[in-house]
């Protein structure tokens, strides 16, 4: 067969891209690797084509040739067609290198042993040192270009065979020097030395001959692959943390040069960071990385080389430089930062993180950094968070937390006044506004923006973090964690309906918070009379603080509320604090409870569990209780000999499926708000609990969908309209897949599945904001003349049924009507999530059976959808 065109190489590439182990799994999977070798010597095929061919293998290379054999033939393969280009310039060069190093990098085909690798080795360092361009290799004119793609795969073998290089660090050395691209033979050499002396110790080489030594004509080159096994064995390439300096720190032996090759070594190093300014910041912060880990394993050697680079990088304006500084700052501390380093630098980070016109990131790295600042020499224990010492109050001044800041600015704001307050100075106890005053009031305006009724849940969740920090932060510090539970029991008093936040607080906090937070809550919610409104969330509340012995007010709140717990899920709340108090052994007063609530709910499953806790109470002792109600692998389970396997007991504990028990369709729509919803209504055809509906889009048309509960549905009662968000991810109809999981009357749980339920173009329409009174016109010309020209116009006739236009606008569009002169003209702006619009000029002709309509959209796929529904307008009517 012969090469395939460039329009079949592209769909056969599609396929490939939208599931790599679906296609290869199939009948073209084996002969991918093989034709993509093939036709990169086709001269039908053009060079773009050939670079795209090339692109795959450098991301799918395991996918492609799986095994060593065929690596190493794919390897092969890529050189042999290298040699063959002509030696005029040529786009494919570079891409086919890049391809060779990758296949033999990730198949493991990199040895002495490979002719492939004996073969791209002496290659790739001869087009490194500039020698084999021009020499029926390549022209002039790609030099520079093939000598940085030469070093960046030396570079990458490098890292895969540690040490690998370490024969020729005095030949790229000597490159260095000369004419040729700085930056990547810089990066090579650094990762080199940094590689050498990691495994030097262990390989017993000569420091000085490797520094010194150049290109051996003789033997095998100047490859070590004795050095490369070593260093594979004992590091990990690109490392995220700094070696320690002592013996058997991350598996690293300390070096102890003779002073020949400290000397040596320190040319090698100063030759590094002399030329470093010439590289883009990014190469710069790696390659002070890798210098900083080749000296901080010296022995006795000082980094005063670094010196001279503080200077100038101190006063840097690159985030990447500056965090290469303070990475060395934690490496060296005292031995390359002065104290008045140190003061310089924290008030530089200090001074820029106030900075007004900073964007978030920016702002968030500066504040990490201090929260993070390695200190030359840190007060307390090893690990323990702390504020620097020479970053006081005053220079923290401008930092203080805001109820205007960003949230996550706010609380890394707020994570630094914590520390600060827990340094808590004798001097500044006096002071009308130190840190910890000013701490009280930012908690303070937290909760009060919290308890406003009806407000976003962004402002309650930013309340409860700041909560979780002070309480992580001040744990010691019990007069700030007073004020604290103060704030949070008003705040439940004044939102009920923030139960959860609560729960999720208690989880989190350490015993000096959680204990007295409990106790205080539980005696707010049971001081609320029984038929509160927000019975629901006391009981909630009550299930996570209540005490184990039953206290009679618990109770007394308990029996006054069993009255008012008409629904099941009310039901099942207030059984849940039953099941607390009784695992704590329970009592007379809870006895009497259960026999209550076994009478008196409505529920059949209520009831049953209410008569089931109450004979567990009744008949077993406290152990013995506690292991039936919560069964765990350090409890003994309990065992009966009058419990026998059968068919009802294993159809039990398992899932089954049945008929769909309930109807579902799709509601009619509102289009209102900034989210889109899909309403559905629900018809139950049988008893169904604890219903859990999942819905699914086939495709990456939307977003997952969040499954949607409800408590339970009967025959014959109306059934409140569920509501599903929809995240589009195109502005497409599509079909949910839905799937039905539930419990029925005896216990057993179910799953089936339903009807798919239609998401049509229609039910994605929401509106834009409403300008103010007067702007609609200008607004929607705005909108209209933006669409143009990356977007799409058209004109589309759209049949009017026997009620005219005014008619069919008032019951399909007018939501989104921006501009209107009735009865004739209307336009309509339509907003299409995620980022799509739609735009409408209804103008009224002369002729009664349809009406013209121009339509404009920034999405062009958008159109023909568009079409199709003002089409259909009049056949809906």
């Amino acid at each position: 067969m012969g090469p395939l065109s460039r329009e079949a190489w592209a769909q056969r590439l599609g396929a490939f891209r939208a599931s790599p182990s679906a296609f290869m799994a199939g009948a073209d999977g084996e002969d991918l690797g093989r034709d993509l070798l093939s036709d990169l010597r086709s001269e039908k095929l053009s060079e773009q084509t050939k670079v795209s061919l090339l692109a795959l293998s450098l991301e799918y290379p395991a996918q492609l040739w799986p095994d060593v054999p065929a690596a190493e033939a794919a390897a092969t393969s890529l050189l042999d067609t290298m040699v063959l280009l002509p030696p005029r310039p040529s786009a494919l060069r570079r891409p086919l290198l890049l391809a060779a190093t990758t296949v033999l990098a990730s198949g493991g085909v990199l040895g002495p042993t490979s002719g492939a690798s004996c073969r791209l080795l002496p290659l790739l360092l001869g087009l490194a040192s500039g020698r084999d361009v021009g020499r029926g290799f390549g022209p002039i004119s790609e030099q520079r270009p093939l000598q940085a793609t030469a070093c960046e795969c030396l570079r990458e073998l490098e890292s895969c065979k540690p040490g690998l290089l370490g024969g020729i660090l005095g030949l790229l050395r000597s490159l260095l020097g000369q004419k040729g691209p700085i930056q990547p033979l810089s990066l090579l050499l650094a990762l080199a030395l940094r590689n050498t002396l990691v495994v030097q110790p262990r390989s017993g080489a000569s420091l000085q001959g490797l520094l010194m030594a150049g290109v051996s004509s003789t033997g095998s080159g100047p490859w070590d692959w004795t050095l490369a096994e070593e260093g594979h064995s004992h590091l990990q390439p690109q490392a995220p943390c700094w070696p320690a300096a002592e013996e058997g720190a991350c598996a690293l032996a300390v070096l102890e040069p003779s002073p020949e090759e400290v000397r040596e070594l320190r040319a090698a190093v100063a030759q590094l960071l002399d030329t470093s300014y010439l590289l883009t910041p990014m190469a710069q912060a790696q390659l002070l990385w890798l210098l900083g880990w080749a000296l901080r394993g010296l022995r006795g050697q000082t980094p005063a080389l670094f010196k001279p680079q503080l200077v100038r990088l101190l006063g840097t304006a690159q985030l990447t430089l500056l965090h290469a500084v303070l990475a060395l700052k934690a490496a060296f501390g005292e031995a390359l930062f002065t104290a008045q380093d140190e003061a310089l630098l924290l008030r530089r980070l200090t001074l820029a993180a106030q900075h007004p016109a900073l964007p978030l990131p920016t702002h968030l790295f500066y504040l990490h950094c201090l929260l993070s600042f390695p200190e030359n020499c840190p007060l307390g224990p090893e690990g323990e968070e702390a504020a620097p010492l020479l970053l006081g109050p005053q220079l923290c001044r401008g930092l203080m937390p805001s109820l205007l800041h960003d949230p996550m600015v706010l609380l890394s704001r707020l994570h630094l006044l914590c520390l600060l307050c827990a340094e808590d100075e004798e001097e500044e106890k006096g002071q009308v506004q130190n840190p910890q005053w000013y701490l009280e009031e930012l908690l303070a305006g937290l909760q009060q923006r919290a308890a406003l009724d009806g407000g976003p849940r962004v402002l309650a969740t930013l309340c409860f973090q700041a909560s979780y920090l002070v309480a992580s932060c001040l744990a010691r510090q019990p007069m700030m964690l007073t004020p604290l539970i103060q704030g949070l029991t008003q705040l439940y008093r004044a939102r009920p309906v923030l139960a959860p936040h609560f729960v999720d607080l208690l989880d989190r906090v350490g015993p000096e918070l959680e204990e007295p937070l409990r106790v205080v809550l539980q005696q707010e919610v049971v001081s609320r009379p029984g038929r509160d409104e927000a019975l629901c969330w006391h009981l909630q509340m009550l299930a996570k603080v209540a005490e184990r012995d039953a206290q009679s007010a618990t109770l007394s709140f308990l029996q006054a509320a069993a009255a008012h717990c008409a629904n099941w899920g009310l039901q099942q709340t207030l059984l849940r604090v039953c099941r607390v108090l009784l695992r704590g052994g329970g009592g007379p007063g809870l006895a009497d409870l259960l026999q209550v609530l076994a009478r008196q709910l409505e529920d059949p499953d209520g009831r049953d569990h209410a008569r089931l806790y109450y004979i567990l109470l009744a008949h077993l002792a406290g152990p013995k209780l506690g292991v039936a109600l919560g069964p765990s692998l350090a409890a003994p389970a309990l065992t009966s000999s009058l419990v026998a396997e059968n068919q009802s007991f294993a159809a039990a504990l398992i899932v089954q499926e049945a008929p769909a028990p309930i109807r579902l369709s799709v509601g009619p729509q509102r289009a209102t708000g900034p989210l889109l919803v899909l309403q559905l209504q629900v018809e139950a055809l049988e008893p169904v609990y604890s219903l859990e509906l999942r819905f699914r889009v086939e495709g990456q048309l939307y977003a997952p969908l969040e499954a949607v509960h409800v408590p339970c549905l009967f025959p014959g009662r109306p059934a409140h309209p569920l509501f599903l968000p929809l995240q589009p991810r195109r502005p497409a109809p599509a079909q949910l897949e839905v799937r039905a999981l539930y419990t029925t009357p005896t216990g057993i749980t179910c799953h089936a599945h339903l009807p798919p339920l239609p998401v049509n173009f229609a039910d994605l329409f929401l509106p834009f904001p409403r300008p103010p009174e007067g702007a609609q016109p200008g607004f929607f010309e705005g909108l209209w003349d933006s669409c143009l020209p990356k977007g799409a116009e058209s004109r589309v006739w759209c049949p009017l049924g026997p009620q005219g236009l005014e008619a069919l606008v008032s019951r399909h569009l007018e939501p989104f009507v921006m501009v209107a002169q009735p009865p004739t003209s209307y336009h309509i702006a339509i907003r299409l999530p995620p980022n799509s619009m739609l735009l409408l000029r209804l103008q009224s002709a002369q002729v009664d059976d349809g009406v013209p309509v121009a339509l404009r959209t920034n999405d062009w796929a958008v159109l023909p959808l568009a079409g199709d529904y003002l089409r259909g307008l009049s056949v809906t009517e």
